[in-house]
């Protein structure tokens, strides 16, 4: 394992999974950056973890526009199911 500036590989991904969602402290941010200039690996794991969370993020406001709701068909057929377990 990996181990520069005081981090290992392991806590520098712990730390950009924290730092996508806003919960990284300072000194995180500064030890996963210094981290991030020397690891590759950490690096490319960082820019997916990145793609992935704009992806995510966009399609969860797509989502929270959308209104999803069954048909009265489905809703019915819903009901008669239910009434069955009763």
């Amino acid at each position: 394992m990996l181990k520069i500036f005081g981090i290992t590989c392991d806590e520098a991904t712990a730390i950009c999974d924290k730092s996508q969602y806003g919960e990284a402290t300072f000194k995180e941010k500064v030890q996963l950056n210094i981290h991030l200039l020397i690891c590759k690996i950490c690096k490319l794991y960082s820019k997916q973890n990145s793609f992935l969370t704009r992806i995510y993020k966009g399609k969860a406001t797509e989502c929270r526009h959308k209104k999803y709701t069954l048909s009265e068909l489905d809703k019915t057929a819903l009901k008669e199911k239910m009434k069955e377990f009763n």
